[in-house]
């Protein structure tokens, strides 16, 4: 049976694993395993050029090019430890990612758009990377800078389970964990690979089926079936395909996660299941764990949080989602996508706040 062709991002991510990155990620396993069982010391430098050798097969030597270009820039503008500096410069960069120009130079040095796609992505993901390590430069004392030297900040950005699509990894966590060095054994390792390996092939398996069988995405494609159906039918067909991007989600941030195990680090927790969710607020908390470890301790909390004023607490919620729309693309749909759910939290916030007050508590 023909599968559903409309999910673009199941269908590219498939063809490039099959074809290249599980390849690149069972070399990276092999890197890892052997550093960690005789030169445990050197393992992140290991990583590192294995990291930049897979960017350099994958992407080209323009594209490896590219990445390290941006990490250049972002050291450099890191050095005057100025966070809103620092703020610029990432989203200057990540700007260039949607320039006409730029973008056409880009797809020239590559025979498919496929491939031009896989840089696009992975500049974007890096971009998040950069940011983190740049903004921990700008935090830490002058008596911690050289762990957080231009050699960290390679193996950081090029870290290669996480490389073109994440899940996103602060640099604080991923300095601490991969600095700790543990006893190793081998048998606990294949014991966790066999687990991991058998999970994540169950949830390949069913993201396969509803692929295969329920056509949500050509059903959302068409606009006459929509017209015809029930609002219950409407509500199934969301349900069905929030369902499905939570499977896929299972699959394409599991396998990193396995291996970010394998290595000796904590990866962050699996997306939690859409149907268990009943809010805006634990949505963007227990989804995109990684995501929204980045965007409260880089954005969220420096511009006051729920720790400040109530306009405070709006703006810097809205500016969080608005780095969200703008990083995610900035295209227009993107950005009412942004404001809905920032006004979603915002009423389930206010609610909370209201539900609090003691009147009000001793009315209920």
């Amino acid at each position: 049976m023909p599968q559903d062709p409309m999910d673009f991002e199941w269908s590219y991510w498939i063809e490039w694993g099959r074809e290249h990155i599980l390849w690149l990620l069972a070399g990276h396993l092999l890197v890892s395993q052997v550093s960690r069982l005789l030169v445990e010391k050197y393992k992140p430098w290991c990583l590192m050029v294995y990291g930049m050798t897979a960017c350099w097969l994958l992407l080209g030597i323009k594209g490896f090019a590219v990445i390290l270009l941006h990490a250049a820039i972002s050291f450099v503008v890191a050095q005057f430890q100025l966070s809103l500096l620092t703020w610029s410069c990432s989203l200057i960069l990540l700007s260039t990612l949607h320039i006409p120009a730029v973008e056409e130079t880009k797809r020239k040095w590559y025979d498919t758009e496929n491939e031009y796609y896989l840089l696009l992505f992975t500049v974007s993901v890096r971009c998040l990377f950069c940011t983190s390590f740049s903004l921990e430069y700008c935090w830490h004392a002058q008596t911690q800078k050289s762990s957080h030297s231009f050699a960290w900040m390679l193996a950081y950005v090029f870290y290669y389970p996480t490389f073109h699509n994440g899940p996103l990894v602060n640099f604080n966590e991923f300095s601490k964990q991969m600095r700790r060095q543990e006893a190793f054994s081998v048998k606990t390792n294949l014991s966790i690979l066999t687990v991991g390996i058998i999970r994540i092939f169950f949830w390949w398996c069913l993201a396969e089926l509803m692929i295969h069988l329920m056509y949500i995405h050509a059903l959302y494609s068409s606009a006459l079936p929509l017209e015809s159906a029930s609002y219950w039918a409407l509500g199934g067909l969301a349900l069905a395909q929030v369902l499905f991007f939570y499977v896929k989600y299972l699959v394409l941030y599991g396998v990193p996660a396995l291996l970010l195990q394998m290595d000796g680090l904590k990866p962050p927790p699996l997306p939690c299941c859409v149907s268990l969710m009943h809010s805006f607020t634990k949505m963007w908390r227990s989804f995109d764990v990684g995501l929204h470890r980045f965007l409260v301790r880089y954005i969220y909390v420096p511009m006051g949080g729920s720790q400040s004023s109530l306009l405070g607490t709006l703006f810097s919620t809205a500016l969080t989602f608005a780095f969200v729309s703008y990083w995610h693309g900035g295209q227009s749909y993107l950005w009412y996508w942004g404001a809905l759910n920032w006004l979603g939290v915002i009423v389930e916030n206010g609610t909370k706040r209201i539900l609090s007050i003691s009147p009000v508590q001793d009315l209920i």
